[in-house]
């Protein structure tokens, strides 16, 4: 049998599956409809059928390291290392009957080899199962490099975000955060960068390399809709004087202004968010975990603020408006270190830069009745929700002693109420500003690996049922149930003390300055989480079953809230896509509308057999090649020699017949 023949039945067997397999692994953002990004309706963007604003959303790679692999320079069979401090100096000394006796001591006896055969057996297992675990990180690498390149080749994102825990742990030294911090460069990301100091920090590096302060510092109005320049200045008081001095500092977070779409750069830059694998949680965190990961990956906490393009002339002006001299439709993006906002905390100064930021925030945005200004929340922690509506449930666990958070789930009810109040303004007061319902926004987040998508809501009591006739008249005043609704919001029983309550003793504070411990009180409502997609209608919880209970779930404040499901292989390599535009159509000055579509490439199990696949068929192509190039040299080679024989062999029959005459 020739080989070649072998080698290219093995290549035709395999061709098909190579090229379907490849052909969906590098493309199969095309044959699902759900890895693009939402477009908005033509008579929106006119011709452009894409939004202005897209958000790759990536989360949790976890890049792991040393702590999964064996330890550099350890012997292969530790068990043998007997052998090279005694042995090896007989042998040497040419005491070889010494040294035979002294093996025969340690590893054999009468019944056999004491247990060193099953011994070195294990050692050799857990040494190649170490090498697979390095070829299995290198794989990973690739893998999660390969869902990035491919996602943003297809999709173009205007955007592009990781949702924390970049690395896979807090704890290693600063050698290994290195390595895995170049792994992460030049191959996870490869050809993208890091969001430059200047834009968090709000200091302007113009095109020609100068330094300057970018003019646009997002100015804010207080209630009495003064503006103030945020973290500018420091205003301090002299008590001797009775003045005000004001002195300048250096800014930690910008507030940067940017056109919307003119600086393409944003497209090769990653925007790297804290998480608890990176820096850890409140209980652990110190400025030098801080300092390294900021070094490398960017600022904790940052914003920036873009405006439309169409109404913006300058990307460092804060002045541009519309023609009717209304400020400009502005999408913030804000970036929240949420890993120490719940208490105790090891390092109470990073606490509070965390809550001097987001007081940056809420005090430097536009009133909650400005529809054209639209906020969109970057961290890492979930928002607290009932156990049930996602796969995480809450939990917290302490370091002994009190010494702060060595875990959690989700934030606690407490920070996240507060979130929700500040910095999207949301209320169950239905006489607050705007009516309670807040400024629009989304909140993208990690951590779960299992991702999970809700909406937010608070019920207003004295507001009147927005369901329509129908279905009120459908409800059973007895049971309190709507037909053909699916009810999955959690539940809002009344709300006790955390002395009786489970979940809330799970989420208690020791710091009270920023938790009260007073409870609820339980005729006040609460915000409630429902999953997303939600049905139109739900049933309130904290009123007497009547026809008032009924609920319009789009009439109510809320705010949708996405965790987006990990990369890693294990979780089928998920990303998120958000798009977000203005629309003009909406409201009194027009709106953003944001969407959302989410897509996984599958398992890294495909990536691998895909891969091997292309190898062994690649292999068996250059193989039958090479095959028969052998084969036809052989081939030639043999001819040639039977030719001579055959010759040979004509000349001897002449010779003879010549002698015979």
């Amino acid at each position: 049998m020739q080989f070649s023949r072998f080698f290219f039945c093995i290549a035709c067997v395999l061709s098909p599956i190579a090229f379907l397999g490849t052909s969906w692994l590098y493309l199969y953002p095309i044959f699902d409809r759900a890895c693009a990004f939402p477009t908005p309706p033509g008579n929106v963007n006119g011709k452009e059928d894409k939004a202005p604003f897209r958000l790759l959303a990536l989360g949790d790679p976890q890049l792991e390291g040393d702590t999964s692999l064996p330890k550099p320079g350890a012997p292969i069979f530790p068990s043998l290392a007997f052998l090279h401090t005694n042995v090896t100096s007989l042998l040497r000394a040419g005491n070889y009957t010494q040294a035979f006796d002294v093996c025969r001591a340690k590893y054999w006896d009468d019944g056999g080899w004491k247990g060193w055969g099953a011994r070195l057996g294990k050692e050799g297992v857990k040494y190649i199962w170490g090498k697979r675990k390095w070829i299995d990180l290198w794989g990973n690498d690739w893998y999660l490099a390969h869902i990035v390149r491919t996602l943003r080749w297809w999709t173009g994102p205007s955007h592009v975000v990781v949702l924390g825990d970049l690395l896979g742990s807090q704890w290693i030294g600063d050698e290994e955060f290195e390595r895995r911090s170049k792994r992460y460069w030049e191959v996870v990301v490869k050809g993208m960068e890091r969001v430059p100091d200047y834009i968090m920090t709000g200091e302007d590096v113009g095109m020609d390399g100068s330094e300057g302060i970018v003019e646009g510092i997002v100015e804010g109005k207080k209630e009495n809709g003064a503006k103030e320049r945020a973290e500018g200045v420091v205003e301090a008081w002299s008590d001797e004087q009775g003045e005000q001095e004001v002195q300048e500092k250096p800014k930690k977070w910008g507030g940067t202004r940017e056109v919307l779409g003119t600086d393409k750069r944003w497209e090769s830059r990653v925007i790297n968010i804290a998480g608890n694998h990176d820096i850890g949680y409140a209980g652990d965190i110190d400025e030098k975990r801080i300092e390294r990961f900021e070094r490398v990956f960017g600022r904790v906490n940052w914003d920036i603020v873009f405006t439309l393009p169409n109404t913006s002339t300058s990307s460092s002006s804060s002045s541009s408006s519309s023609p009717d001299g209304s400020p400009p439709p502005e999408l913030r993006l804000v970036i929240l270190n949420s890993m120490n906002l719940d208490t105790p905390a090891w390092t109470p100064s990073l606490q509070r830069e965390s809550y001097d930021f987001m007081n940056h925030i809420v005090s430097t945005s536009r009133p909650v009745t400005d529809k054209t200004h639209a906020t969109i929340l970057l961290t890492h922690i979930p928002f607290h929700k009932e156990s049930g509506i996602c796969i995480d449930s809450p939990f917290f666990t302490f370091f002994e002693g009190g010494s702060g958070v060595k875990e959690q789930n989700m934030l606690s009810k407490y920070v996240s109420k507060m979130l929700l109040e500040s910095i999207f303004g949301l209320s169950g007061n239905m006489d607050a500003e705007g009516g309670g319902f807040g400024r629009r926004g989304i909140v993208i987040n990690g951590h779960d690996h299992a991702g999970c998508d809700v909406l937010h809501w608070i019920e207003q009591p004295g507001v009147k049922s927005r369901c329509p006739e129908d279905v009120l008249s459908s409800m059973e005043l007895e049971q309190v149930n709507l037909q053909g609704v699916t009810v999955n919001a959690s539940e809002a029983s009344t709300f006790v003390s955390a002395a009786t309550n489970e979940t809330e003793a799970d989420t208690q504070f020791a710091a009270q300055e920023l938790q009260p411990s007073d409870p609820e009180d339980s005729e006040d409502p609460r915000f409630q989480t429902i999953r997303y997609p939600h049905p139109p209608y739900t049933v309130s919880n904290t009123s007497a079953p009547t026809l008032s209970s009924c609920l319009s779930l789009n009439h109510v404040p809320r705010l949708r809230e996405i965790t987006i499901r990990s990369m890693m292989g294990d979780y089928a390599g998920y990303a998120g896509f958000l798009s977000a535009w203005f629309d003009p159509t909406l409201g009194e000055q027009g709106e953003w509308n944001m969407e959302f579509s989410t897509c996984g490439m599958g398992t890294q199990h495909w990536w691998w057999v895909f891969h091997v696949v292309d190898l062994i068929f690649v292999t068996a192509l250059v193989s039958g090649g090479v095959a028969v190039v052998v084969e036809r040299n052989l081939t030639e080679v043999g001819e040639n020699r039977k030719a001579v024989k055959e010759e040979e062999k004509a000349q001897n029959d002449s010779a003879m017949n010549n002698g015979e005459e």
